[in-house]
């Protein structure tokens, strides 16, 4: 501060003496130069008085709002305050687990987020030129798959389900296009019906499947037969099915086939005591491949055994076929559904 005093007085000093000079007669050009000279010394000693000011006002600024923000941390009286209001609030529970690294993401299950299932599609096997299996009695399988569709349509139609058919009269169609119609209809499920042909023909049972491999000889030899006429090729079946076993919808399928398996032994054996619950299985279908939903191929029958054979004659058993299936995926749907409110 002592050398700025000295340096005010110096150019105080120095304008007086230019004014002096001026007043005194000095020519018109020094005039101006004293002039100039001065203008010079008034702006350093602004300068000057000036900076000291600002640096004095800003570290007043800061300080005080430093103080503020200092004043508003607890003290020692108000810690024991604070301390009252946190132990009011629920603490948030803290794992003692370490971090461990995210697993690589994968394919998601659709049962994670079920939804309601309100169109069936409904598949009569076989047709037209395609007869399935027949029996000497003239029972052939491309019709009785179709009267007992018709009849579980109605069904299905009365319980408030909206149904759609591959087929609703004797007409021939590949494999690939029925699930080509199922998907264009854009159905929930896919219920494809046949009727069985067992090379021990005392056995009679029902089975039901959904898309997978097998090492079975009787189901490989199976699936042959009913993928002719399919529309597929070997290296198509081969890239379908492996795409099938990438896609999260066989896990709805699964439960789509159980439910209908369950329902078909426990209703279906109490008019043919003797049938067998030959289980759910997979298979490579080729019906079963490019549907865009859960799909199953249920086997409600058995024309290689006779008495079943006599059953199917009448218009009650193809009926009770009907409910039972009928059954079958309702059981499905609701479980479905009631697993999509205990999930919303």
């Amino acid at each position: 501060m002592a050398e700025l005093t000295r340096t005010k007085q110096r150019l105080l000093q120095e304008a007086v003496e230019e004014n002096v000079d001026v007043i005194t007669g000095r020519s018109r050009a020094t005039r101006e130069r004293a002039k100039i000279s001065f203008l010079v010394r008034s702006a350093r000693i602004f300068f000057l008085l000036t900076v000291p000011i600002a640096i004095f006002t800003t570290s007043y600024v800061v300080a005080k709002v430093a103080g503020g923000r200092i004043e508003d941390l607890p003290t020692a009286s108000s810690a024991a305050d604070l301390t009252g209001r946190r132990q009011e609030i629920p603490a948030r529970p803290v794992s003692a687990e370490p971090m461990v690294a995210v697993a690589a993401p994968q394919l998601i299950d659709p049962a994670v987020f079920p939804v309601a299932v309100r169109k069936v599609i409904l598949d009569p096997g076989h047709g037209g030129t395609n007869l399935g299996t027949t029996d000497a009695s003239g029972l052939v399988e491309k019709e009785l798959t179709l009267d007992i569709a018709h009849r579980l349509r109605r069904l299905l139609e009365e319980g408030a389900f909206r149904v759609e058919m591959t087929r609703e009269m004797d007409a021939e169609l590949s494999l690939e296009r029925r699930a080509l119609i199922a998907n264009e209809k854009q159905g929930d499920i896919f219920v494809s019906i046949h009727v069985n042909w067992l090379v021990t023909r005392q056995v009679r049972g029902v089975e039901t499947y959904f898309l997978g491999a097998t090492d079975d000889p009787y189901l490989s030899a199976l699936a042959a037969r009913e993928n002719q006429g399919s529309g597929y090729s070997l290296a198509d079946l081969r890239g379908l099915i492996e795409e099938v076993y990438a896609n999260a919808r066989m896990g709805e399928s699964r439960q789509l086939a159980k439910s209908v398996q369950r329902s078909l032994y426990r209703s279906l054996r109490e008019l043919n005591p003797g049938l067998q619950d030959r289980g759910v299985k997979t298979a490579p279908f080729g019906v079963l491949t490019r549907t865009g939903m859960p799909a199953i191929l249920a086997e409600v029958a058995c024309l290689s055994n006779h008495e079943e054979v006599q059953l199917l004659m009448t218009p009650e058993y193809r009926q009770f076929i009907a409910e039972a299936l009928y059954d079958g995926i309702y059981a499905y749907a609701n479980g479905l559904n009631q697993r999509s409110q205990i999930g919303s």
